[in-house]
């Protein structure tokens, strides 16, 4: 009798833990997470392997920067020794135009703009007596504009770069205007010019409107004008002068009043009829500009000189990679282990055309003359950092026979080809 009470007891007591049991919700907490002792020592293992590795590669990688460094100091360039050339003593001795002291373009590749707006300084005080320092940032900003259209009419099948023509100059002002250098300097803080991230991150985004097929152009365009207003700020719709309001356009019809129809490119190239008008074959002439005049070596050099002589100035633009080039010489010549002087005629000018060993790399302002053991000296206000190498900072010489082989062009007003233009108008006819 005990032991059924006992087992009564034992099962009624199991029911109501059960009854307990079953009135309760399940419950969680938090634990230490597991680490398990095997897996943390293959990854120890790994880790220093991995570090092994790493530290051989950085000294490998050290050890080649090391290796270029001393290489890159210990690197010399070609250069011709000018101890036996009769160079101009200084830019004093030059028979000069007016034009205004030469300005750096920096950490650019915008010598054409340099250049181009210097000679339109040159032909603005030349017909108005004006002496007016104009903004070559902002023909740069609206050439940028210009080459992102291009961008997006071509439908990405164009290098937007930094590099075009003097005369790019004519047809922005044509276009969008001008202004004076303070009224637009074209830099937000350091004045000295770096396009290098502006044409990077300009890049970036045209490239992903080409990957995403973003064509309406408008809006790329304000795009891009974001990014260009965010490293050379904002130009002006308007601006005061002299008490007046102008815009871009009034100022150089008004003021200026200068005629981009009254300037013509001129080349001397065997690759198309003599006394016709055609393309400059250049990377930098982006816009197909096939309205250059095209002469015989001889006649391009004299119609270049005659006009530098009588007053005018010229913009030019070739080739800057010769021994014969040397910025801490101030000079520019060609020597005889290139070629010798007499052999110096359309046909050698062509063979390094054709080979791309003459190229359209600098555009220059050609201001002043100077004859000396006749031969000629031509005075060049440069833009380039080269320029500032020698004594003469921003000034380069440049002899007659480097400007026959290795220019390719020149920009001039088409007064001074007045002599010529009636041959183009005989060989349209024929």
């Amino acid at each position: 009798m005990k032991k059924i009470k006992i087992i009564l007891i034992v099962f009624l007591l199991s029911c109501v833990t059960a009854a307990a049991l079953r009135g309760q919700s399940d419950r969680v907490k938090y634990v230490p997470k597991y680490k398990d002792p095997l897996l943390e020592q293959m990854e120890a293992i790994r880790d220093s392997l991995k570090s092994v590795r790493d530290s051989t590669t950085d000294a490998i990688i050290e050890l080649q920067d090391q290796q270029k460094k001393e290489k890159e100091d210990r690197e010399k360039k070609l250069r011709f020794d000018f101890t036996s050339i009769s160079k101009p003593s200084s830019p004093e001795v030059f028979t000069t135009a007016f034009h205004f002291p030469p300005v750096p373009q920096y950490y650019t590749g915008t010598c054409w703009a340099f250049a181009g707006t210097s000679f339109l300084e040159s032909e603005v005080a030349r017909q108005t007596g004006r002496k007016i320092k104009l903004s070559e940032m902002h023909t740069v900003y609206y050439e940028y504009i210009e080459k992102c259209r291009n961008f997006i009419r071509r439908r990405g099948d164009f290098h937007v770069s930094q590099g075009s023509e003097a005369n790019a100059v004519l047809r922005i002002t044509n276009l969008y205007g001008i202004v004076p250098r303070d009224i637009y300097p074209g830099y937000i803080g350091d004045e000295k010019y770096d396009h290098t991230l502006l044409t990077k991150e300009i890049k970036a985004y045209l490239n992903l409107a080409k990957e995403n097929a973003l064509w309406d152009e408008e809006f790329i365009i304000s795009g891009v004008r974001l990014i260009l207003n965010k490293y050379m700020g904002e130009p002006p719709n308007s601006f005061d002068f002299e008490g007046r309001t102008l815009t871009p356009l009034t100022f150089a019809w008004e003021i200026l009043r200068v005629n981009a129809g009254d300037y013509v490119g001129v080349i001397s190239t065997l690759s198309i009829p003599y006394y016709q008008q055609g393309e400059l074959e250049a990377w930098d002439n982006w816009w197909h500009d096939s309205t250059y005049y095209n002469l015989p070596l001889e006649e391009w050099y004299r119609i270049m000189k005659e006009t530098v002589v009588a007053g005018y100035t010229v913009t030019i633009g070739g080739d800057v990679s010769e021994p014969g080039y040397n910025g801490f010489e101030d000079a520019a010549v060609v020597p005889d282990f290139d070629i010798p002087q007499a052999y110096i005629n359309q046909d050698a000018r062509e063979f390094r055309l054709n080979n791309r060993t003459t190229g359209d790399e600098h555009g220059i302002h050609v201001v002043g003359y100077k004859a000396i053991d006749d031969r000629d000296w031509f005075l060049i206000k440069d833009s380039s950092r080269s320029g500032r190498w020698g004594n003469f900072e921003g000034y380069f010489f440049y002899r007659d026979d480097y400007i026959r082989l290795k220019m390719m062009s020149f920009l001039v007003h088409k007064d001074a080809l007045k002599s010529v233009i009636k041959k183009f108008d005989r060989a349209d006819l024929n």
